[in-house]
């Protein structure tokens, strides 16, 4: 499959059911339902699971969306959580791979952060991430950022499928993503001015 195969979408609430069929019934990473960069561990671990499930279908009601879903078809096959900086604090953390650089605070909204990814099992390995990144990239500029920015796993990097929900280094390069900082090994933090 190629990456013009996928349609890719902002997440509103008439796609929430197709999310929450792509995550099934205990949610991505653990019960995460991303949630783990929007808000400290003491806060998010006790939600885990429905509590969870809950807290980001109420964040997709309220809007702005918080990221993109592709679709093949009628059915949700990979998602990736977008958006200000500001809106995943925990991303910001100055111990993170991600910490912002000072010419690129997190209290500005129009610097952009693509922190995430999903991609449904059978899909991986066929282009659903490099849609997901260029839908997310398009979805960016058209609501006024200025730059987006990733802090995905470093090609040499030995992985898991777990590992890679920061994506593929490979992935942003391809999409024209430069290198502006490595605050951890394996980890570079890259950006894209849109």
């Amino acid at each position: 499959m190629v990456a013009a195969a996928f349609n890719v979408v902002p997440l509103t609430p008439e796609h929430w059911p197709a999310l929450e069929e792509l995550f099934g019934p205990q949610g991505p990473c653990y019960g995460c339902w991303c949630n783990h960069y929007r808000m400290p561990p003491k806060l998010r671990k006790p939600l885990l699971g429905e509590g969870a499930r809950r807290l980001f279908e109420q964040r997709v009601h309220d809007g702005p969306a918080p990221g993109v879903l592709a679709f093949a078809g009628e059915v949700a096959v990979g998602w990736l959580q977008v958006g200000p900086r500001a809106h995943v604090p925990e991303w910001n953390n100055p111990r993170r791979a991600s910490t912002p650089l000072p010419d690129a605070p997190a209290e500005d909204e129009r610097n952009w952060a693509a922190s995430c990814f999903f991609v449904r099992k059978g899909f991986r390995g066929k282009g659903v991430t490099g849609a997901l990144l260029d839908g997310a990239i398009g979805f960016a500029r058209r609501s006024g950022a200025q730059l987006l920015e990733a802090a995905p796993m470093a090609n040499e990097t030995k992985r898991s499928s777990e590992g890679l929900y920061v994506g593929p280094e490979s992935v942003f390069r391809r999409a024209g993503f430069v290198e502006v900082a490595c605050h951890k090994p394996g980890r570079p933090l890259l950006r894209l001015v849109l």
